[in-house]
């Protein structure tokens, strides 16, 4: 199968299918995320995480997970094409930064290198620069949520304001979050609210 048909198969079963991640697992037991870009994909699976954080695994089955998670949210979304690359991609920077410090397993900076991943993987298939900054811009923009809450200095509320919809950021968050075995979701809505509560606080967010 070509390349672009792959490509166009998976957006197809992301925005159609209620687990995405079916379709997605057998394309990778079938060795159809080999060759470039979906090797970045492939990667995943040999990505282990903090089992502290993440218990269910790898970042390919947490994003797995995820996926799975936004497909049944997508509706609320204003434009789920894009959020659902984005459930997609949000972790593709891992891979690239996860590392063994001090015994814990991190991945540092992996929403920034993450962007730049996104912005190849889409790039090889598409030409829509609006859609693939969208996305890279939610990929970027996905950790924001813990820096807000946990009032870490690493927010950037003047930054994700300019890239991107605060309410999208919130939605992709609240899957992420919801995507791993240690999920509370009571709990984990209630740090989505309170995001929201402290953009609208900064002036970051109408409403």
């Amino acid at each position: 199968m070509d390349r672009r048909d792959i490509f166009l198969e998976m957006q197809t079963h992301l925005m159609e299918d209620e687990n995405p991640s079916v379709y997605l697992n057998e394309m990778h037991e079938k060795g159809m995320l080999w060759e470039y870009p979906f090797q970045m994909l492939h990667k995943m699976r040999d990505t282990e995480q903090s089992p502290i954080y993440h218990p269910e695994g790898n970042v390919w089955i947490h994003t797995m997970q995820v996926i799975d998670v936004a497909a049944k949210v997508k509706k609320r979304s204003r434009d789920p094409r894009v959020f659902m690359w984005a459930a997609l991609l949000h972790d593709i920077g891992k891979p690239a930064v996860t590392k063994m410090r001090k015994g814990r397993i991190t991945s540092y900076n992996h929403d920034q290198e993450g962007e730049k991943l996104a912005r190849d993987f889409l790039s090889y298939f598409l030409e829509d620069k609006t859609f693939i900054e969208k996305v890279c811009g939610l990929v970027r923009y996905h950790m924001q949520i813990l820096f807000v809450v946990k009032g870490q200095p690493y927010a950037d509320l003047k930054g994700m304001k300019k890239r991107t919809d605060l309410q999208e950021v919130a939605l992709l968050g609240l899957c992420d979050r919801l995507g791993r075995d240690t999920q509370n979701k009571e709990e984990e809505e209630k740090n989505i609210m309170l995001f929201i509560q402290k953009c609208k606080e900064q002036g970051s967010i109408s409403g």
